[in-house]
């Protein structure tokens, strides 16, 4: 048997190299990685099949097969053939890759786009299994992939970096494999090449100095919030760090944030009199966090926040979550969930420290973003909105989503707004135009019936 594993980041690779040592992805066969780039524009960054970095990660596996070098101009994530010509590529790459199509295991990351996407319904016979990426992977899927896919996804392999809950993608048909926290670690802590920590000037930042890491995220490019929200909600990070009373601040930008941001993030740590520090090297934000020593790690909602704290026991913080739940629209927008997570984690005297209560929430929300496909969940959410408080439940869902879905909790209705309130995907004064019609129409066969006609 092959397996074959198609991934694009460096936490992906690492989630499915830690499942491999542990024995959690065992076979007696092939092991094929298929390494792509799923940036927007590839050529500004380090795809998994060159970082230097992750040398010891790609040794694990037999072989490597660049789906970049083979896709040529095309985007992975355009690749979407038609599906009169899946069969002939079915063919095309069992020769290529030397693969057996009958004996077949897909290990991949996003399956509800492409490349991923595309591989599971080229090799129609394959065993399906998914590999977390982050926090997303506790999302439920935001497409529908289809009975001849989804009935294929036999498990969901994920860093346990949220200890005690389990994800939704791939639910309710696909076991949950969790990867211990330590071995996730064991797998991270090889990618460091041990090299200085170091700022632009060449200063060496692994010392002993107090420090807290900020992690910017340029939300504003997401559509998110507006460039000026996005200014005062690093601002807001920075006042969230100078709670653990650091000597220092290390910012970490997103590669693509321009100065002006971090002009406004350095003045507010210096109103606090607090040293700050960009750090733009190729560390992973864990990593980092790991060899500054760091007090706490401050964020909006990014993966690295649990994940530090199941790996390291590091500190987190976070800020402008509520305002980020309420802005963000559409209520499915995929970045729901970890906001979620990062905002339930992080709130003081959370109620939902508890795994327990945590998976209530996550399931609640699951729920309200994909109605359909995580229908399993219908109960739990109303079994929970039952029991909210007002004040959590706006927290976390929109008073237009609860009467959408008609949940607990949602606002009375108007008489107008019962009248046209769909009821099985039909308004009910449609519903009621159409109930006439057909009885106008089985009176006029009634009557031909009885003049013999």
């Amino acid at each position: 048997m092959t397996q074959l594993f198609a991934l694009h980041s460096a936490y992906g690779l690492a989630t499915a190299v830690a499942a491999i040592d542990e024995g959690l992805l065992a076979h007696d066969g092939d092991s094929l990685l298929v390494p792509f780039v799923s940036a927007r524009i590839p050529e500004t960054v380090v795809g998994i099949a060159a970082d230097p970095a992750l040398h010891a990660l790609r040794a694990r596996f037999d072989r490597i097969e660049d789906l970049d070098a083979l896709l040529g101009p095309r985007h992975p994530s355009a690749w979407d053939p038609a599906p009169e010509d899946r069969a002939v590529l079915e063919r095309l790459l069992v020769r290529a890759w030397a693969l057996d199509a009958d004996d077949l295991e897909l290990v991949v990351q996003s399956p509800q786009v492409a490349p991923a996407r595309t591989l599971m319904s080229i090799f129609p016979r394959a065993r399906l299994t998914i590999v977390g990426d982050g926090l997303m992977t506790y999302s439920p899927m935001r497409v529908a992939l289809g009975h001849t896919v989804a009935s294929r996804i036999t498990r969901v392999v994920h860093a346990d970096v949220v200890p005690g809950v389990v994800p939704l993608v791939g639910a309710p048909g696909a076991a949950s494999v969790a990867v211990p926290a330590e071995a996730f670690r064991r797998v991270l802590l090889e990618t460091d090449a041990g090299e200085a920590v170091a700022d632009e000037a060449g200063r060496t930042l692994d010392d002993a100095t107090p420090t807290v890491l900020v992690l910017g995220q340029y939300l504003s490019a997401l559509g998110l919030i507006s460039e000026r929200e996005e200014i005062a909600l690093q601002r807001d990070l920075i006042d969230r760090a100078a709670a653990w009373s650091p000597e220092r601040i290390v910012f970490k930008p997103h590669p693509a944030a321009p100065p002006l941001r971090i002009d406004a993030v350095r003045e507010r740590a210096l109103l606090h009199g607090i040293e700050f520090v960009e750090y733009r090297g190729a560390l992973a934000a864990e990593l980092l966090a790991q060899r500054l020593d760091a007090r706490a790690v401050v964020a909006a909602f990014s993966t690295a926040l649990p994940t530090v704290r199941a790996l390291f026991g590091t500190e987190i913080g976070a800020a402008g979550t509520a305002m980020l739940l309420a802005r963000l629209a559409p209520y499915e927008n995929s970045n729901r969930v970890p906001l979620t997570i990062v905002d339930a984690l992080t709130r003081p005297d959370s109620p939902y420290a508890d795994p327990t209560h945590l998976q209530e929430l996550i399931d609640a929300v699951g729920y309200a973003m994909q109605p359909e496909i995580a229908g399993h969940l219908r109960h739990r959410a109303e079994a929970l909105l039952r029991t909210l408080p007002a004040e959590e439940r706006d927290r976390y869902f929109s008073p237009e989503r609860l009467a959408a879905l008609r949940l607990p909790g949602a606002p009375a209705e108007g008489r107008l707004r019962a009248a046209l309130r769909p009821a099985g995907g039909t308004g009910r004064v449609e519903e009621l135009r159409l109930t006439a019609l057909g009885a106008r129409r089985r009176a006029a066969r009634a009557w031909r019936a009885l003049r013999g006609r």
